[in-house]
C-alpha cells in the first residue's frame, strides 16, 4: 500500500511522552521527489533532551503542502513568506528561484521580482526563467497590480488543488473497495 502512494497514520500511545502525536508514513508523495533526494535536502536542528531532529527540507515541505485540503495552503504561504522575510538568510540565485517560484502573497512577490530587477545578472536571469514558467511571477514582471498577480495566483492554487485530488482520487476509492470488502466478509 505504501509503494502505491497511501498513507499510514500512527498515534503515539498515552504513555509516551509524545502522547496524542500523530505520525504519518509515505513511501511516496505527490511532488515531492524520492527519499534520498529528500534526505540530501533534509534541515537538522537541535533540540533540547532530544538531540538533532532531522526534518523534511523546506521546499520539500512547501510541495508536499500544496493539496486539494483548505488547511495546507496558509501554512505554504506562511513558510515562504517566513523564508524570504528572514535577515539573516543571504539572497542567491537558489533563494530567489524559490521565491520566485513559491511566494504565495501578491506584495511580496511584486517586491521581490523588483529586487531580483536590481540584482546581479545571475538573479536576473533566475527572474527570466521563473517568469517564463510561472505566470503570477510574470504578471509582477510585467507591473500586475497586486489583484492581478493574486488572481494568478488563484488560478495556480485550483490547478494545484485539482492535481492533487486527482492523486487521491484512485488510492481513496481502493480504500473504499478494501473496507467494503472487509464488511463483507464480517458480515456476510
Amino acid at each position: 500500500y505504501l509503494a502505491r502512494g497511501h498513507a499510514v497514520h500512527f498515534e503515539c500511545g498515552l504513555g509516551s511522552s509524545a502522547a496524542g502525536m500523530r505520525i504519518d508514513v509515505m513511501a511516496s508523495m505527490r511532488n515531492v521527489p524520492s527519499f534520498a533526494e529528500c534526505w540530501a535536502r533534509r534541515s537538522t536542528f537541535a533540540l533540547d533532551d532530544l538531540g538533532e531532529l532531522e526534518v523534511l527540507g523546506l521546499e520539500d515541505l512547501v510541495n508536499c503542502k500544496k493539496t486539494r485540503r483548505d488547511k495546507d495552503w496558509p501554512m505554504v504561504r506562511r513558510l515562504v513568506e517566513r523564508h524570504y522575510l528572514d535577515p539573516e538568510l543571504e539572497p542567491t540565485p537558489e533563494r530567489f528561484r524559490f521565491w520566485l517560484r513559491e511566494l504565495r502573497t501578491p506584495a511580496l512577490l511584486a517586491e521581490c521580482v523588483v529586487r531580483a530587477q536590481a540584482a546581479p545578472s545571475e538573479i536576473a536571469a533566475v527572474l527570466a526563467e521563473l517568469s517564463a514558467r510561472r505566470k503570477a511571477t510574470a504578471v509582477a514582471l510585467q507591473g500586475g497590480s497586486e489583484q492581478e498577480i493574486g488572481s494568478a495566483l488563484a488560478d495556480e492554487e485550483t490547478r494545484e488543488r485539482a492535481a492533487d485530488e486527482a492523486y487521491w482520487r484512485p488510492r481513496i476509492q481502493e480504500l473504499e473497495r478494501l473496507r467494503h470488502a472487509i464488511r463483507s466478509r464480517m458480515h456476510p
